[in-house]
């Protein structure tokens, strides 16, 4: 590829209006200067499909404006494209996230309504169909990695632009190579930037000792600029610089005309306005990503000594972000309010410091990040102003802070992924945390056992139970100690063992657990305060899995209505408790109303919180299994796709919501009669449960019923009798015959051995387990009429049994026509003298 040349080729300019479609594109430089043979190239090669520019140097020097190219060519290449989008390739975790708002501009669902990785990947799926838009540009600036930016190369349509110093982008794509300016080039945007104030001979000078490099060169303009020296005085100055500067230069990472023009700005911003050096010095600190201009307002009461006085004068605090763009040394964005210093500069700014300082400034960043964050990661409105801290967490280093408050930021940034649906990084940011805190400041520090706390919720999530309960059950004993049962963040620690112990299918110690959690808390808090709530909630949860839904749809209920009314419960506490509710009202047999209730649930979930935040998921969930039992199939098959979808893509194929979707899926699949495709996904499913609950988990023995069912309605009903038995067995043994999850296994055993023959044996298990049925869920619960119904074929089949069968049947028809309607498929069923099944879907823990 050619280098760039001087001023004589003709410009390349706008070519017609805006494209349709224009996001994200930085500002313009109004400064922009040459690069005419570059632009040129980069038009012609927009039918190679993809071009990375890349710094002409082995090391790939900075400051030669590969990203001021890539903006000059959107502006001027405009009218070529229906769509140009930006995207910030700093960290490619975040592509997703830059990529989802071009949905709608795409006729795709926003990502509000879809999620981030959904929206993202239908982004480029439209892009790789040209479909609606064929003409298309997308420009991922300072990617590092090929391999993690090639997957989000839309493959035979449009045109991508990458800027990158990795020189391993040769032989992956085209590239074109940026050098320093021609010498012309330099003459021009020094005439441009300082207009009507150099000689030829001064530019020259100029370019010559600045080594034609476009950072030290703008540097140089504007500081000449601001300050009215002539060429001869900058001359004069820049020699002056200690050798010791230029005797930090490292090979080409440092150029020694950067360093030099660098240090001439610093030092005469420090004569102008010493306060502008100080927030520039504390702004190398940050990531290269964007610096939110509020973090400097949000977090002055929280500064430290060397910004407390600065921050805390907002006209001195404006002045001086005003003066670093001045001064070019740092880049404001007026529209997004955010200033971003050059990588280049901010490693010349770190090198400059003694070890001391370089400790102090980071120590201040700290403290900023964390005084500019929200003080409740459960808050969903405050999360954008969590989100646009994230990109700075690593780079500032803030797992080293021995900072009270600043690891409470850390953890709340935790809780803010956790919450806001995304497990991965929350569980890489606790634990780097937890590997330096505890080797910091030992186990017993508040902190650690606050992110330990964090970290076995994280594990839950993923479904690595018993390390969640080993962590938090070391957790507790220590907080006791440490902190005593008066302290909240202790009280935290021990409610959330409730969990724990409902993991481990101790479902009468969890409630157990609660019941004294819940006094606690009403001790501490009072009866209606959100925390005290949340508690109210996880009881209302232990009595649903200890099969008293009305208790749990009374205490659900009561819970649902004061976190809607209570001004400390956020959407998410309310969506919990609504899907919750929903879940209550199913389990009671009450079909219909838990669908309307399930819909209103995830409507709200998908507008307040996204479709892929985890409890708006588990909301979809409960709906799709409610809209089966109330007979709405193809909805319900619908949403379980979804589901089973999006849980498998966020939280991979092993987690337990992941598992919890697939079961359902597998469930409606085999209402609609696709026996095949469900017993594939039950069978593949039923051999992850044990692995992630243990042998002996009622989930465990509950999807293995499902699987048993299957077997029957397949033509194996030796086989299915065979699970079944091995299935009750294990869950009387944990639960008892008095259980809900016991009594489906029961119905369904009952009709194995009716089909296999055994009518007597089918009599006797169908009629203790209607009576136990009667006991535990009521006489008009669904599963207790259809057990009824299954009874009466039954005792038919049996000699004497007609006239109890015909009293059972009647019976149960009548009641079936009082709660499900004459319509319905369970209806139909006993009507027509079809057995009943029953099966399980396992509701979140």
């Amino acid at each position: 590829m050619p280098k760039s040349g001087g001023g004589h080729v003709t410009n390349v300019e706008a070519a017609g209006p805006a494209p349709r479609v224009w996001g994200k594109i930085p500002p313009r430089n109004r400064n922009f200067t040459g690069r005419e043979d570059l632009l040129r190239v980069l038009k012609d090669d927009a039918g190679k499909r993809v071009t990375a520019v890349l710094p002409q140097a082995l090391h790939g020097i900075g400051g030669v404006g590969k990203t001021q190219v890539a903006i000059e060519y959107a502006y001027r290449c405009r009218g070529e494209y229906d769509l140009i989008w930006w995207v910030p390739a700093d960290q490619p975790s975040l592509i997703p996230s830059s990529l989802a708002p071009l949905a709608p501009h795409l006729n795709l669902p926003s990502a509000k309504a879809v999620g981030i990785e959904e929206a993202a990947a239908a982004v480029l799926e439209a892009l790789r169909l040209g479909e609606p838009f064929s003409r298309w540009l997308l420009i991922f600036d300072n990617a590092d990695e090929p391999a993690e930016i090639t997957p989000y190369i839309p493959p035979h349509s449009g045109h991508v632009l990458i800027t990158s110093r990795n020189q391993r982008w040769k032989g992956v794509v085209d590239t074109l190579e940026v050098d320093v300016f021609s010498r012309t080039e330099s003459m021009q945007f020094l005439n441009r930037r300082v207009p009507d104030s150099l000689s030829p001979q001064d530019t020259v000078r100029l370019a010559e000792r600045l080594g034609d490099l476009p950072l030290a060169l703008e540097q140089a303009g504007a500081l000449q600029a601001e300050t009215g020296m002539s060429a001869e005085e900058y001359l004069e100055l820049l020699s002056e610089q200690p050798a010791a500067i230029l005797g930090q230069v490292r090979a080409s990472e440092y150029p020694a005309t950067m360093t030099a023009a660098w240090q001439l700005s610093v030092s005469k911003l420090r004569e102008q306005l010493p306060e502008a050096v100080l927030l520039l010095q504390a702004c190398a600190f940050f990531g290269p990503e964007p610096i939110p201009l509020d973090v400097f307002r949000r977090g002055a009461a929280a500064a430290g000594p060397r910004l407390r006085d600065l921050l805390g004068h907002p006209i001195l605090r404006t002045q001086a972000v005003r003066v670093l763009g001045r001064f070019a040394l740092g880049r404001i964005d007026p529209v997004n309010r955010t200033i971003q210093i050059h990588r280049l500069v901010q490693a010349l700014l770190q090198e400059e410091l003694t070890a001391e300082d370089r400790e102090a400034f980071r120590e201040e960043v700290h403290l900023l990040l964390g005084g500019a964050a929200p003080a409740d990661a459960s808050d969903e409105s405050k999360w954008p102003r969590f989100n646009e801290l994230v990109p700075h967490v690593i780079p500032t280093e803030v797992a080293t802070t021995r900072v009270r408050e600043v690891r409470e930021f850390a953890v709340n940034m935790v809780r803010y992924l956790q919450r806001s649906g995304d497990p991965r990084s929350a569980r890489r940011f606790v634990d780097l945390f937890l590997s330096n805190w505890i080797e910091d400041s030992g186990p017993d520090d508040p902190d650690v056992l606050m992110a330990q706390w964090q970290l076995a919720h994280l594990m839950r999530l993923a479904g690595e139970f018993k390390a969640a309960y080993d962590v938090n059950r070391d957790a507790i004993d220590r907080a006791q100690r440490v902190l005593g049962m008066e302290d909240a963040n202790a009280l935290a620690i021990f409610s959330s063992f409730g969990s724990d112990l409902r993991a481990a299918g101790e479902f009468a110690e969890a409630r157990n657990h609660d019941e004294a959690a819940l006094r606690l808390y009403q001790s501490a808090f009072g009866e209606q305060h959100a925390r005290t709530l949340n508690i109210l909630n996880n009881l209302a949860l232990d009595h649903a899995l200890n099969s008293d839904y009305r208790a749990a749809r009374d205490l659900h209920q009561r819970t649902f209505m004061l976190q809607s009314e209570s001004e400390g419960s956020n959407k998410s506490d309310v969506l919990s408790s609504w899907t919750n509710l929903a879940r209550a009202v199913r389990l009671c047999g009450d079909y219909a109303e838990a669908r309307f209730l399930g819909e209103d649930a995830y409507d709200f979930g998908r507008q307040e919180l996204g479709a892929e935040n985890r409890i708006t998921i588990v909301a979809a969930r409960d709906l799709s299994n409610a809209q089966r039992r109330s007979g709405a199939y193809d909805e319900s098959l619908e949403l379980a796709h979804e589901v089973f979808d999006r849980s498998k893509r966020l939280f991979g194929p092993h987690a337990p919501d992941t598992l919890a979707a697939a079961m359902s899926l597998a469930n409606i699949l085999r209402t609609v009669g696709r026996e095949g495709e469900a017993y594939e996904i039950a069978a593949d499913t039923m051999e992850r449960y044990p692995k992630l609950y243990g042998e002996t988990h009622p989930y465990n023995y509950g999807c293995l019923g499902n699987l048993a069912l299957l077997r029957r309605v397949q033509g194996d009903a030796a086989g299915a009798r065979d699970l079944n038995q091995q299935a009750f067995s294990g869950l009387v043994d944990k639960l008892g015959k008095n259980h809900h999850y016991s009594l489906t296994i029961a119905v369904n055993l009952a009709t194995d051995l009716f089909v296999l023959g055994d009518h007597e044996g089918s009599v006797e298990l169908g009629k203790d387990t209607y009576e136990r049925c009667q006991q535990v869920l009521g006489e008009d619960h669904p599963m207790t009429v259809g057990c009824a119904a299954n009874l009466s074929l039954s005792l038919r089949a049996t000699e004497g049994g007609e006239d109890a069968a015909d009293k059972l049947i009647e019976d149960a028809l009548n009641r079936y026509a009082r709660t499900l309607g004459m319509a319905h498929a369970d209806t139909r069923a006993a009507k027509e003298g079809r057995q009943l099944d029953f099966d399980f879907d396992p509701p979140p823990l």
